[in-house]
């Protein structure tokens, strides 16, 4: 239980580096500077490059009980290389069979913004296809093998969600750190440290009573 507690409270300090390192966009590091492979979830990073064509709406997202889109947009990073950029939230149209107007800004951009993994179904297991044909599609998710296949080019492990809603094609960009705060893992702590008290304190009274009792036999 005491290990348990000491680990609780590393875990702390790493979510609170974590949940620093969230707030100091100066940490931001340059993607051409990086290896994918080596960034976590939330590291700030900084893009220059140009949109690309491609774009996806991911289905189902809703902001204030209204239904709506999240944009992801593939980003050619200067040099060549791409990846895909969440660029936040639109609503969605009256209509089921219209899509919202999405449009893409035109030459040399540079963005800031944070690792993300690719988004899954809320509630299902695997993602719907995604129609062929014109840009953009409605996709109920987007694995990082989908997006490689429709945009036919290999992509990095990550995706990058725009830091902010001034960020260059940008709509409505809200994100909080999916991160379970140092507080919590302090509690926990708190928790193993007051069994392990709690532990030594009944051993100590059964081993006091067991002793008291040997005594009595013998004084009989």
């Amino acid at each position: 239980m005491l290990a348990l507690g000491i680990w609780q409270l590393q875990r702390a300090g790493e979510k609170a580096e974590l949940m620093e390192g969230w707030q100091d966009a100066s940490a931001a590091v340059q993607w051409a500077d990086s290896n994918a492979d080596q960034l976590v979830t939330g590291q700030p990073v900084a893009l220059s490059g140009r949109y690309d064509e491609k774009r996806w709406l991911l289905d189902n997202r809703t902001r204030d009980g209204r239904p709506g889109y999240e944009v992801l947009n593939l980003f050619v990073i200067s040099g060549g290389e791409r990846i895909v950029v969440n660029r936040g939230w639109i609503p969605a149209p009256r209509l089921r069979n219209q899509l919202p107007d999405v449009t893409v800004p035109a030459g040399e951009q540079r963005v800031m913004g944070r690792v993300a993994d690719y988004p899954d179904p809320p509630l299902l297991g695997a993602a719907a296809g995604a129609p062929a044909g014109s840009w953009p599609r409605r996709v109920q998710a987007l694995p990082r093998h989908a997006a490689a296949e429709q945009a036919g080019v290999l992509l990095p492990p990550v995706i990058i969600r725009l830091a902010d809603s001034d960020q260059p094609g940008a709509y409505r960009v809200d994100w909080v750190p999916a991160l379970m705060g140092p507080r919590t893992h302090y509690g926990y702590a708190l928790q193993w440290f007051s069994l392990a008290v709690a532990l030594v304190i009944l051993t100590v009274v059964a081993s006091y009573r067991r002793t008291g009792a040997n005594n009595d036999k013998y004084n009989g």
